[in-house]
């Protein structure tokens, strides 16, 4: 469960350190390439959707930056260079030269956390899970948008120990998340799930079974379909490898079928992904 938010005293005010360093720094750093929204009504043929976030090599540096400042903080820079995630320029693993060198920031008077200022110092942005090897995981779900994130997309992951010691850092969140909802607002339409449900009905749809085999399921009378909500998925753009698509999607719930969930774009009908 996710811990709420609350700066009422001195502690949770350092905490702002590990909020500018791990998140914004690192994940929300530099400005994005956007392109811009179609803005008089739904999308055509030849329409600017779904929103595309273009790689920028500024955010990359501005990533190593914010890294390097970090290691330099905690007395343990050695100018190693993680793994970035493409077009995001989030980190995708810190090298091993790097793990253990970074720390999160001390909370308390003792050697040692306790679990309450470990919490403290997690506060808002992490759910952490205790691992069998004694480390600790710790988890952010990004939700920037007015709708849920869907898509191997919007997770920051902190392995760290009890000292304090930062083992590996895996970012996939979104930059210039604020101007990306601005461009999804623009595109001033009002899908209605109802609709969705009956096009995909009509047509069907294809899937990739387990052993990564395309299907066409063609959905019958007894399977049951329900919208359950609008998500935000995000997908590599197909045409564009420097680029993610931003689709407005149906997540789709069906029973008596071969897969659980299809996440079908509210604009123009097509399957972005299924589960």
């Amino acid at each position: 469960m996710l811990i709420p938010f609350n700066l009422v005293h001195e502690t949770a005010r350092r905490l702002s350190f590990v909020i500018i360093v791990f998140v914004s720094a690192l994940v929300f750093s530099s400005c994005a390439a956007l392109q811009p929204p179609n803005v008089t009504g739904p999308p055509g043929k030849n329409s600017l959707y779904p929103i595309l976030l273009i790689e920028d090599a500024h955010r990359k540096e501005a990533t190593l930056a914010a890294l390097n400042r970090l290691g330099q903080l905690s007395g343990k820079s050695n100018g190693a260079r993680p793994q970035l995630q493409p077009v995001t320029g989030t980190i995708l693993g810190l090298p091993s030269q790097a793990s253990g060198s970074l720390f999160l920031p001390k909370v308390g008077a003792a050697a040692t956390m306790n679990e309450e200022e470990t919490r403290e110092s997690l506060r808002r942005f992490i759910e952490r899970t205790d691992l069998p090897d004694g480390s600790k995981l710790a988890s952010y779900q990004q939700r920037p948008f007015r709708y849920p994130i869907r898509g191997n997309y919007g997770k920051l992951e902190i392995h760290f120990t009890g000292d304090r010691r930062v083992v590996n850092l895996t970012s996939s969140c979104i930059p210039d998340a604020d101007r990306i909802q601005s461009a999804l607002s623009a595109l001033n339409v009002r899908p209605r799930s109802e609709e969705t449900l009956q096009k995909l009905r009509a047509k069907g749809l294809t899937y990739e079974d387990a052993q990564g085999i395309e299907r066409n399921f063609a959905i019958p009378p007894s399977s049951e379909m329900t919208a359950r909500q609008m998500t935000i998925y995000i997908v590599p753009a197909n045409d564009q490898p420097d680029a993610l698509e931003f689709h407005l999607a149906w997540e789709i719930e069906f029973t008596n079928a071969p897969i659980k969930l299809a996440y079908v774009d509210a604009l123009n009908g097509e399957v972005v992904a299924t589960e």
